[in-house]
């Protein structure tokens, strides 16, 4: 059997040493985005001049875990959270359950995710 930790969530985008892609109300979470395709999409919309710049590259659920444990933030689009969600329960995350429909209401696209500092 695979192992978990190694299932590709989604892409992440970034320039360079380590300006990575970020949301959130701080512009703080890294983008989190199902395909390539959505991730290239974001990325031209937040930024049509210099989207090209960006480096877009897969990440599996191990690296957002250890990302999570040294206290980053996350912003999940719905799809890439679909394949977190049970992942992150299984690994004992106090991860909420999203609701798309409801942030999308509200012109969210992205759920952000946090661990508590312990």
């Amino acid at each position: 059997m695979a192992n978990p930790k190694r299932k590709i969530i989604g892409y992440f985008a970034f320039v360079p040493p380590n300006q990575v892609v970020c949301t959130g109300d701080r512009g703080d979470a890294c983008v989190i985005s199902a395909s390539s395709r959505t991730m290239k999409a974001f990325v031209k919309e937040i930024d049509p001049d210099d989207f090209t710049k960006r480096i877009i590259k897969k990440t599996s659920f191990e690296e957002i875990l250890n990302g999570l444990k040294l206290g980053a933030a996350y912003a999940f689009d719905q799809d890439s959270y679909k394949k977190f969600y049970p992942l992150a329960r299984k690994e004992g995350l106090q991860v909420a359950e999203a609701n798309f429909e409801e942030m999308k209401s509200k012109g969210f696209r992205f759920f952000t995710v946090q661990l508590k500092s312990l």
